[in-house]
């Protein structure tokens, strides 16, 4: 299998759109609200995605990963760390940390379901720490549903940790947990102490 990974282009937005809640669908069957996920419509969030596009920041990166029959099987989407009013405030940070060093946060990372397990995750996951430290980040956040299991042991094996940050929010009437993940990077993106 032959997988290119690349900035996303106007041409991508219904295959990101596509893979984003196939992906919601396989990763968070029995996390979230079965009903809320079959609902989840793809145009929609691909007229999101085409509404912003014209006026994307130059700090949001959109990666997409595609096969060449099966088009777009993976996303991500970074950019710097969006502050959370309750995880920073408890924790006495914002978005520059404790240290004053900058953080970017991996806002997103879908695959569809076949083609999971085939390191195209780590691929988008590499590709984004590398963009985030060429842009002076020295360190990545992300957030993930506490009882996420495999997408909490991928991001372990990334070399991210638990940070002790929680927040919760409700999704389809269902309160919704979730952890925060970080992780320091070098100059090229690769995991620091």
């Amino acid at each position: 299998m032959r997988i290119e990974i690349r900035e996303m282009g106007a041409a991508d937005i219904d295959g990101v759109a596509r893979t984003r809640i196939e992906g919601w669908r396989h990763a968070y069957r029995g996390l979230m609200p079965q009903e809320f996920l079959d609902g989840m419509r793809p145009e929609l969030f691909a007229a999101r995605l085409r509404a912003g596009l014209p006026r994307a920041a130059a700090d949001l990166l959109h990666l997409v990963a595609v096969e060449r029959d099966a088009g777009v099987v993976g996303w991500s989407h970074s950019g710097p760390y969006r502050p959370d009013g309750t995880a920073d405030e408890a924790e006495g940070t914002d978005a520059q940390g404790a240290s004053g060093s900058s953080w970017g946060e991996l806002h997103a990372l879908y695959l569809r379901p076949p083609f999971i397990g085939h390191g195209i995750g780590r691929a988008l996951m590499a590709a984004s720490t590398r963009w985030l430290a060429e842009r002076g980040h020295r360190g990545m956040r992300l957030w993930v549903l506490r009882d996420n299991a495999i997408g909490r042991r991928f991001y372990d094996r990334a070399g991210l940790v638990p940070d002790g940050a929680e927040r919760s929010e409700l999704v389809g009437g269902t309160p919704v947990h979730e952890v925060r993940y970080a992780r320091g990077l070098d100059a090229i993106g690769a995991a620091s102490a």
